[in-house]
Order: C-alpha cells, then structure tokens, then sequence
C-alpha cells in the first residue's frame, strides 16, 4: 500500500536582487521510496515554466537542519535563527531557497512516522526493482 506525505512549504529564492522572492514548493515522502525525499516546484516557480523536481537523501535533510550537509548536486544547511538553506546545483546554475527550519522538522517528523530511520530496508521491494531492471535491459 503506497502511503505518500506532501507538505506545502514557502521557498525564499535567494538571488542578486536586494528582495528575496517567495516562491511555492511542495515537499514529498513515498514509503515505496524511503531513502529519498523530493522537493517540487510548480511551473510559474521555475526559469523553465515546468515544474522541477529534486530528489535526495532524507538523511541528507535531516543532518542539513543541523549542520552544513552535502557535498554533490544537494547541499542543506542551518542558516540564521530558525531557516535552511538548500542549494540546488545543476548544469544551468545554481538555486539556492530558504525554508523555515520548523517546517523542515515537521516534514521530518512526519516521515518518520510512517518509515522510522533505520527502518527503510523493511520497504523495498528488491525483488519487484530488480524485475524492473531486468525487464528494461531486455
């Protein structure tokens, strides 16, 4: 049974220009995928006028909130009182957000409701992934 979390967020765009603009995102947990977590923005959100979507480690969240994390594509880290920043590299640029730190850890908390850290093995289906796979190289 597929259980998804999504909590809409407010994204501070951090840019060269003095104001800060503030654009909708959408963060996003699956149980059938536990290890990651995804963070969308909508079309009118994006240089593109698509909607974007990012996919990383819920570990990598989680120590970001704390301490600086993450050294590839993905970067999270504490800044100021009571904000993140995370850091979107990619080969167009780099975008970087603000997002509070409390609703971070209520994303996190939440996830951790329906899948405890640790507790992610016991979700995956290797057998159906490997079908998958096997199915694709065919």
């Amino acid at each position: 049974m597929a259980i998804m979390i999504e909590q809409a967020v407010q994204a501070r765009l951090v840019s060269s220009t003095p104001r800060m603009e503030t654009v909708p995102a959408t963060l996003r947990y699956d149980r059938e995928d536990p290890f990651a977590v995804r963070m969308c923005f909508p079309p009118p959100a994006t240089l593109e006028g698509i909607e974007v979507s990012w996919a990383f480690a819920r570990e990598l969240l989680e120590e970001g909130v704390d301490a600086r994390a993450g050294v590839g594509d993905v970067q999270v880290r504490p800044y100021g009182y009571g904000r993140t920043v995370l850091e979107f590299h990619a080969a167009e640029g780099t975008a970087m957000v603000h997002i509070r730190t409390s609703d971070l850890r209520h994303f996190l908390k939440r996830t951790h409701e329906i899948v405890p850290v640790g507790g992610e093995h016991l979700h995956l289906d290797v057998d159906h992934d490997l079908a998958e796979l096997l199915r694709d190289a065919a």
